[in-house]
């Protein structure tokens, strides 16, 4: 994988504070003393921390993204909720939208797709979420459901190119389990089978860890890594980055 470029995706999740954001010095400065050139680092805390992280991270290579936003592109009566607008308006430049973690508390298909469509128009770029349950995937149903996922959520949606998807099963993500590496491959590439012009970068996310990383780096088609827990450890972050490409 070191003739990739490679895309490492923190996933906050909701943790951290103001303090959190001094951990990220080695970070910083493991990303401008490395040799590694082919990599993008991408931080998503919660919106709380957005503001900060991005002047912290004014004159570096490290960029920040949100976890979700609202779907109207407008200002409006929706309290507790933030825009895409008001998201790029604070310093993001991608958010996730359709994590596993939503859609079980709601989110539908035509709901993300909405989302996406909004976020494109606020320039934001995409990291879209996709993936199947444990009881969908002993059906045999992966193919099936990713399909629908996709075609759902892009609808009516001609230009992909600010579009990064991240398959993550379900039934993986938290649980320390991840896909057997001939099971990923293929979902992988199913996923990239579904684009005929411009494929987008397709990411793997669910468990990923600096121990199974060694496993995982060695499936060539995947494009880069969306982190939840260990990406909230620095030394664990810059561990797994260091081994996806030795």
């Amino acid at each position: 994988m070191t003739n990739k470029y490679m895309y490492f995706i923190a996933n906050w999740k909701m943790f951290g504070d103001l303090r959190t954001l001094n951990s990220l010095d080695s970070v910083i400065k493991f990303s401008k003393n490395n040799k590694i050139s082919k990599f993008r680092i991408i931080y998503c805390p919660p919106s709380t921390l957005i503001r900060p992280l991005s002047k912290r991270l004014k004159k570096t290579n490290l960029e920040v993204g949100a976890q979700n936003c609202h779907e109207s592109e407008n200002y409006g009566a929706f309290t507790g909720h933030v825009n895409s607008k008001m998201l790029k308006n604070v310093g993001a430049k991608y958010v996730i939208l359709g994590h596993s973690e939503n859609r079980q508390s709601g989110e539908t298909d035509k709901l993300i797709n909405l989302k996406i469509k909004s976020a494109i128009k606020s320039n934001l770029k995409v990291i879209f979420c996709i993936g199947e349950t444990l009881s969908e995937k002993r059906k045999k149903l992966t193919n099936k459901v990713l399909a629908k996922q996709i075609n759902n959520g892009l609808s009516s949606i001609k230009d992909t190119s600010d579009i990064i998807i991240a398959y993550e099963p379900v039934w993986s993500i938290g649980t320390g389990l991840i896909p057997k590496s001939k099971d990923l491959l293929n979902s992988i590439s199913y996923i990239k089978s579904k684009f005929r012009r411009k494929v987008p970068k397709v990411l793997y996310g669910g468990s990923v860890n600096n121990k199974n990383i060694t496993e995982l780096k060695d499936i060539n088609i995947i494009d880069g890594f969306l982190i939840g827990g260990a990406s909230q450890n620095s030394k664990k972050f810059i561990d797994i980055i260091k081994k996806t490409f030795n």
